[in-house]
């Protein structure tokens, strides 16, 4: 009986989630935390980067470190990545069909981290070789510093409060009013919740019409908006925080500490980055629900696109065990 009223109270407990996406707004428009986060994203990536040119990291020159960093970031993670969900989800997804438009649709969302991490490796072999460097030198210090960039776009999914978790009885469990646009019978639930509010809602009109949309926004403004979902909707595990802590924090935590305290070849930092991620990454997913209809079997769809970056990091890693060639730092 203890237990259970315990468990109670940790439901009633769990923090509603109301954290604006946006930064500020002028008449509805202003700049979004989730881009925001691929800015600072690359400006810390930027630093870090040249930090580690400068003590001998890598074969790229100094100079060339901003140009290196903007030609990632466009091309490699924002085309990657926007490509990478279109392949891997988008063309799955039921809103797809009958609507020619909607790939090009970006400020609706739709970035896939496995595709940016591909359009990464891409984007670096083709600048290698135009600028005449190792493809692994370049390779394993941006490796080092990618899971910063990681960490930062997870927290901006937090505050978007999407890709939540599974439901949970944990003591920080969060409620995101987010999930009414997905689970049909919470949806149902709230909308009946607000209806007596009606006139609150009206203050919150958006261009999509979409009054999902309009409930979630009135909730981070109106305390009875919030008041009366809040009992409605589900506690749930704040994976997007896991997620920053494993594949952001704990991982630049390990290349970092690979890179500069260890004598290590060209090509096992990004051999490691491989795999190190998608052990991390299937490990997070485990809290999270599925941003994606299909599955491979047990896997859910992050989980089997990360299975494919274990082989490539082993094949990194092989290549710089046998060649043993090494940055300037590394040499004795």
């Amino acid at each position: 009986m203890a237990r259970v009223f315990m468990a109670e109270a940790r439901v009633l407990a769990a923090w509603l989630h109301d954290l604006d996406p946006f930064v500020f707004q002028i008449n509805g428009f202003g700049p979004r935390w989730y881009g925001v986060s691929y800015v600072l994203s690359a400006l810390l990536g930027y630093w870090l980067f040249k930090g580690l040119a400068v003590r001998g990291y890598t074969d790229l020159k100094v100079e060339r470190v901003a140009d290196f960093i903007t030609w990632i970031g466009l091309f490699g993670v924002l085309l990657g990545g926007r490509l990478g969900w279109l392949v891997f989800y988008g063309f799955r997804e039921k809103h797809a069909q009958g609507d020619w438009w909607w790939w090009l649709r970006v400020w609706e969302g739709g970035m896939a981290s496995h595709g940016g991490i591909l359009g990464i490796v891409v984007v670096t072999y083709i600048l290698s070789r135009r600028w005449r460097v190792s493809w692994t030198s370049i390779g394993d210090s941006l490796c080092v510093v990618a899971p910063l960039g990681l960490f930062i776009v997870r927290c901006a999914n937090f505050v978007n409060g999407e890709l939540y978790g599974h439901e949970t009885n944990a003591a920080w469990a969060v409620k995101f009013p987010q999930e009414i646009m997905a689970v049909q019978p919470v949806a149902e639930k709230v909308y009946a919740a607000v209806e007596p509010h009606r006139d609150l809602l009206a203050k919150y009109p958006n261009d999509r019409e979409d009054y999902a949309e309009q409930v979630i926004t009135a909730a981070r403004h109106e305390p009875r908006i919030a008041a009366a979902i809040e009992p409605v909707l589900t506690p749930r595990h704040p994976s997007q925080l896991y997620e920053a802590l494993l594949e952001g924090a704990l991982l630049f935590a390990m290349l970092w500490i690979a890179r500069t305290r260890f004598r290590t070849p060209r090509g096992v930092i990004t051999g490691l980055f491989f795999i190190l991620y998608a052990v991390l990454r299937i490990i997070g997913e485990i809290f999270r629900v599925p941003d994606a209809a299909w599955h491979a079997g047990p896997f859910s769809a992050g989980q089997f696109l990360s299975l494919f970056m274990v082989g490539i990091g082993a094949a990194f890693l092989g290549w710089g065990v046998r060649a043993r060639q090494y940055e300037q730092a590394d040499k004795s």
